[in-house]
């Protein structure tokens, strides 16, 4: 069954760009998506899917086909960050301080048409089709917790996409394997003894100590492996309590990004191994505390090869790029892929302000170039003859 997704969708446009405005007027913050989320539920039940709540405001609709077959996922990210919008739009946020300046409006949005487009094909579709609209993608995540309380159960695949200003308007970008960073957060706290700045001999400088550290947490991002990218970042640094004291603590944090499972194993190792022996070079003790963030990305080939060639027969074989590198930037879809194979790709913002910028605004099209892409995807994957 040969399906014009492309001209489907854009017969949706008002529709679906309504959505997105409406959405963007009233952007929440992670767990606090209530708004949108009962925005949502009316959208989906008005249009015959079934939906039910998860983790408050986590909404997942359900798509029954009239045929038999399995079932594929779609994920949606929904929160909103915390910055004021800078766009001029006259459909900018309402709620001062908070904006959709990461797409998510434009996630829902896409996810929502693709919705109306497949239910408009319920009777041809062979089996199922869950919409996971997850919050707090921004702060902690919500990926994982909505992996937790069941929503990828009876699930056998899940697909997702983001908005990219490095793609163009009416296109999408895909990447095989490794795509976005594993992110891990540490803190560290560095233990000397305190003397007078005059007899510092007779002390141990946690503040040297922590300095000589900072060093050698980032020359650790050259060390590794050549191809094996990856970014240690030190964000705060505190020590001391007057000119004339030698420092008896110290602490920094930051993070580590890295790209697939070896390289976060390997650079978290050393990483602890380094601090640990450079407290002993200054006689200093040293508290490492390593907190595991996000997964990181890495797709699946087979679902990215099924999500190229559908995405491609949806928008033209020219509107569909090969991403070259990966981005050290974190998204918790990962914790999605660790269950179940599948793929994460890009769709084209229109926009050349970068994500959470304050005036970050994709254009009108991005939403409605995610619906046919994301019903294209999920009808491919349902009928993997055609």
């Amino acid at each position: 069954m040969n399906i014009d997704w492309k001209a489907e969708a854009a017969a949706l446009e008002n529709e679906i760009e309504g959505l997105r405005r409406a959405i963007h007027r009233r952007p929440e913050l992670g767990n606090h998506e209530f708004e949108t989320a009962a925005r949502i539920e009316d959208y989906l039940r008005s249009i015959g899917v079934e939906t039910r709540r998860l983790l408050d405001t986590a909404v997942v609709g359900r798509l029954h086909g009239g045929l038999p077959g399995g079932t594929v996922a779609l994920r949606a990210d929904m929160d909103a960050l915390p910055l004021t919008e800078a766009t001029g739009a006259d459909f900018a946020s309402e709620h001062p301080g908070v904006m959709h300046a990461c797409g998510h409006d434009v996630h829902v949005a896409g996810a929502l048409g693709a919705a109306r487009l497949l239910a408009a094909h319920r009777q041809d579709l062979p089996g199922d089709v869950v919409f996971l609209f997850q919050p707090d993608e921004e702060n902690d995540g919500g990926a994982q917790r909505l992996v937790d309380a069941g929503a990828l159960e009876g699930v056998d695949a899940v697909f997702g996409a983001h908005v990219s200003p490095d793609v163009p308007s009416g296109c999408a970008g895909v990447k095989y394997g490794k795509f976005y960073a594993a992110a891990d957060v540490f803190n560290v706290t560095v233990h000397g003894r305190s003397v007078h700045g005059a007899e510092r001999e007779k002390g141990v400088d946690a503040l040297a100590a922590a300095a000589e550290m900072v060093g050698v947490a980032l020359a650790l991002q050259d060390g590794m492996p050549e191809g094996e990218r990856c970014v240690v970042t030190i964000g705060t640094f505190r020590a001391g309590t007057a000119r004339n004291i030698v420092a008896d603590t110290a602490d920094f944090t930051g993070i580590i990004r890295t790209l697939g499972p070896w390289a976060r194993r390997e650079l978290r190792e050393r990483f602890v191994a380094a601090m640990e022996a450079t407290a002993q070079l200054y006689g200093a003790t040293v508290d490492c505390r390593m907190i595991v963030g996000y997964p990181g990305v890495v797709n699946d080939d087979a679902m990215t090869a099924l999500a190229e060639r559908a995405i491609a027969g949806a928008l033209g074989e020219g509107n569909v790029q090969e991403i070259a590198e990966p981005t050290l930037t974190t998204e918790d879809f990962g914790c999605y892929l660790e269950g179940r194979p599948g793929a994460f790709y890009h769709v084209g913002a229109g926009c050349g302000l970068r994500l959470h910028s304050p005036g970050f605004l994709p254009d009108g099209k991005a939403a409605v170039t995610a619906a046919a892409a994301h019903a294209a995807v999920l009808w491919a994957y349902l009928n993997p003859e055609g």
